[in-house]
């Protein structure tokens, strides 16, 4: 009897996926969903503005979905403080009372009340006259650098202040959900969680689409710190400001969504003046994504990989139920098709899929699923009864190479049996149930295994082939590029890195094939450093990120990093200039059996670009 092993997309079984109930019995124990002045108000809020749009929280069926949480942001103090020291609500802004009041009106909706404030001496926001700030706040200022210190740049690490703050929301025996921001700069995810409920890791989101790659390239190396109760936060959200196209709404509430960030309507739902759009609504409503965002399993999902030449990326989660969630954004502006392989989302085979901004579904899916996305839009989906790559991993799918072991396991027989694999012949003995073999499998192929037996087998594991690492002091650095130690324990696994790579500072390295390998593409981890934080750059065309070349026989390939930083720029070693990152890329140009091959590592072709430096390199993971 014969069987055919392969990699392929079958035709579908519509699938309904259904909306996870979120936990009720904690505190933020799912990612807290509401509405926030700052966005579309700026600190110019009043009581119109927010009891109008908590009214319509609730007649819009959004506090039905769960936004609950309405916050007033910078503008609602007057500019001086009371005699015992108390912030005092504007009653031009606020003529009925803004504190209790206020918080009396949004709990009769049924609603939370929460106030924003700062942790410095002033409110961080210009105008005349300065405003005070609280006595423990969460805008950094300090005598020495000034009142705001708005370029945030703190000589001492600011957690005290928020250990200050987080003491006083406790002291008061209520439920109180404590929201920190130092703007990512500290790193806050070090030591955040201790203190508050979410943290924000960046700058300010801005109007405009350059800010949404800029956030999520800051998330790549945080994610692992989300966990029920503390929650990574991305900023408010931009949907139905009309800045974004709706494709480019439906993307910023998808990443937003599943990395697990609260999720806060930063718009205008309705005012005197203006009500949101009927399509960014049905984003905000969409009970799919809001499902993804308060599963209760609360694992943030993770940057996998990224296509710089071909212009997309992906990210992907576990849910509960066994589900996975996948986003597939396309970061360039046109209108095309995408393919997601599904090994690169840790899974071989799912019995259903669900694809929410196409409103298509599908059944029996295996390796990869193909559909169209607008610019700059997402490929949002959840799969369910999946397979995980227990018989090929996330790294099978993407490495050639002839040095793979396959294993057969049978149900044991009392004889032994020929089996034939891909024209070759085996035995298995009597007694045994598995069966190993050579096998040679080629990157971003289909590749069929052949299996001629007389009973068919229980299941294929496929063992990847061992990798060689080549650190970055093999390289010789030339030009600018240097050679630096790095303090103990750091530019993790080898202690040093090549740094001021760019244009002409290049490093080079000699390296022969092994023998049995073949030549051609090359699937590779490249080890790298980078934490060049847009913090001032944010309001421009900062995006979080830097570009690495890596050649290969001449063969240039450009990669774009995105931060690998886990802690502070201003007071740790190295300042998260020497954590590793890893990102993971197919190289073409290598040569077969003990060629020798040119490999170097710099910033070429960057010559004028907005920033010529590359990332620092660490090494080079090659699976030969």
């Amino acid at each position: 009897m014969s069987f055919l092993l392969f990699f392929s997309v079958l035709a579908g079984v519509p699938v309904s996926g259904t909306l996870v109930p979120r936990l009720e019995n904690g505190l933020a124990l799912t990612p807290p969903l509401g509405w926030n002045s700052y966005n579309h108000y700026s600190c110019s809020p009043n009581e119109t503005i927010v009891r109008s749009n908590a009214q319509a929280l609730v007649d819009l069926g959004l506090k039905d979905l769960g936004y609950h949480f309405v916050t007033v942001d910078c503008g609602w103090t007057l500019p001086d403080r009371s005699a015992d020291g108390t912030l005092q609500w504007n009653p031009d802004r606020f003529p009925q009372g803004g504190g209790k009041e206020l918080g009396d009106y949004l709990h009769g909706l049924g609603l939370g009340f929460g106030v924003y404030s700062d942790a410095g001496i002033k409110m961080c926001m210009n105008g005349e006259p300065e405003q005070a700030g609280s006595l423990y706040d969460n805008c950094y200022s300090e005598a020495s650098s000034g009142y705001p210190n708005v370029d945030y740049a703190p000589t001492v690490p600011p957690s005290d202040r928020y250990a200050n703050m987080s003491a006083a929301v406790a002291a008061t025996n209520r439920s109180i959900i404590f929201q920190i921001c130092d703007w990512g700069v500290d790193f806050p995810s070090a030591w955040a969680p201790d203190l508050g409920n979410s943290w924000r890791i960046t700058n300010d989101i801005i109007p405009a689409y350059r800010t949404i790659p800029r956030i999520l390239n800051q998330a790549v190396p945080q994610t692992s710190f989300a966990s029920p109760g503390r929650w990574l936060d991305l900023d408010m959200l931009e949907v139905g400001n009309g800045y974004l196209t709706i494709p480019e709404e439906q993307t910023h509430f998808s990443t937003w969504a599943i990395i697990k960030s609260p999720l806060i309507i930063g718009a205008a739902l309705k005012d005197t003046y203006r009500a949101i759009s009927a399509d960014s609504l049905s984003i905000l409503k969409n009970r799919d994504v809001i499902g993804f965002n308060q599963d209760a399993l609360g694992v943030a999902a993770s940057f996998r990989r990224r296509w710089p030449e071909k212009g997309y990326e992906m990210w992907a989660g576990p849910l509960g139920g066994g589900r996975t969630v996948v986003a597939v954004v396309n970061l360039k502006d046109e209108e095309r098709e995408l393919t997601l392989d599904l090994p690169d989302a840790g899974v071989q085979r799912a019995g259903w899929l669900k694809d929410i901004w196409n409103e298509a579904s599908a059944g029996g899916i295996l390796t990869s699923y193909t559909a169209s996305v607008k610019a700059h839009g997402t490929i949002l989906l959840e799969l369910g009864n999946t397979t995980a790559a227990g018989a090929y991993s996330a790294d099978d799918a993407v490495v050639s190479g002839a040095s793979y072991t396959g294993t057969l396991t049978f149900t044991a027989s009392p004889k032994a049996a020929d089996i034939t694999v891909n024209g070759a012949s085996y035995t298995l003995p009597a007694e045994t149930t598995s069966l190993s073999f050579p096998l040679s499998l080629t990157a971003f192929n289909n590749n069929t295994i052949s299996l001629s037996s007389a009973s068919p087998p229980k299941s294929l594991v496929i063992t990847l082939p061992e990798s060689t690492l080549y650190a970055a002091s093999l390289f010789t650095p030339s030009s600018s590029a240097r050679l630096a130690n790095c303090n103990t324990g750091l530019c993790a696994p080898v202690g040093s890195k090549l740094t001021l790579l760019s244009p002409t500072g290049l490093g080079t390295l000699n390296v022969k094939t092994p023998p049995a390998a073949v030549g051609g593409n090359k699937y590779v981890n490249v080890l790298f450093a980078n934490n060049d934080i847009a913090f001032a750059t944010a309001w421009d065309f900062g995006t979080n990120t830097r570009n690495l070349t890596i050649s290969v026989n001449s063969i240039v390939t450009r990669i774009e990093v995105p931060l690998s930083g886990k802690s502070s720029e201003l007071f740790a070693p190295g300042g998260g200039w020497e954590d590793t990152g890893v990102f993971g890329v197919l190289l073409p140009g290598w040569k077969g059996g003990e060629g020798e091959n040119v490999v170097v590592v710099g910033n070429q072709g960057a010559e004028g670009a907005l920033v010529e430096w590359g990332p620092d390199f660490i090494g080079l993971e090659v699976w030969w």
